[in-house]
């Protein structure tokens, strides 16, 4: 059942146009079943949603042209694009599988699945607005903690839920994923900064959006 859900993610990376915004109405979601609750698993392939401003994380083979010049992380306004998709994956040396669930509080890392860097941070400043940079850097053989963020579920929940809202703090620096509406002029003209903040605040909610998730791993 993994190997189809695979094949639904592949044909979402090959068929999505790259940096171009759609009508919000042509959204692809492998998990948009009414009713259903929709647990997020390792292995899951998704898209990460600003619950305030609504546009999706996103990264392309663009580099910042400050601070470390690594690949840049946006927000991007659009919802169908395949720049706009990670995979979750587990904290270095841990023993989660494949279709395990995620509790809050687990520390993960997020893939971007087009280029196949890591979700990362340091303390670079970001470009606009001088707070913490978010970059992607690594690859699949390159992973370091700056990859880790530790989720943190709003609300009573639990276990990771799509539709949930949640936090991503970074673990080296303590910053928490964050958006706002300042934008890009010229390496990603009209996406919104990404950067990190220290504070919580309404500008760091996230919700799990559109995206192939895989199932529960049941226990045997």
């Amino acid at each position: 059942m993994a190997i189809g859900f695979f094949a639904l993610a592949i044909f979402l990376f090959l068929s999505l146009d790259s940096d171009t915004p759609h009508s919000p109405t042509s959204s692809v979601s492998a998990a948009s079943s009414e009713g259903v609750e929709v647990q997020i698993t390792y292995g899951s392939v998704l898209k990460v949603m600003h619950e305030k401003s609504k546009v999706r994380l996103h990264s392309h083979e663009v580099p910042y042209g400050s601070g470390s010049g690594q690949q840049s992380v946006t927000g991007f306004p659009g919802v169908d694009d395949s720049n706009s998709y990670w995979i979750v994956k587990p904290q270095l040396e841990s023993s989660a599988k494949q279709g395990d669930t995620i509790k809050s509080g687990t520390i993960i890392r997020l893939q971007h699945m087009r280029t196949r860097k890591w979700l990362h941070s340091h303390l670079h400043a970001s470009p606009i607005s001088g707070n913490l940079e978010v970059s992607c850097f690594g690859g699949e053989t390159e992973s370091d903690t700056g990859d880790h963020w530790k989720l943190t579920i709003e609300g009573s929940g639990k276990t990771w839920k799509q539709d949930q809202k949640f936090r991503l703090q970074h673990v080296d620096t303590g910053g928490y994923l964050h958006s706002h509406d300042k934008k890009y002029t010229r390496i990603a003209g009209g996406q919104q900064e990404v950067c990190g903040v220290r504070e919580k605040r309404a500008e760091n909610v996230w919700l799990a959006a559109e995206g192939v998730y895989l199932p529960v791993t049941e226990s045997k």
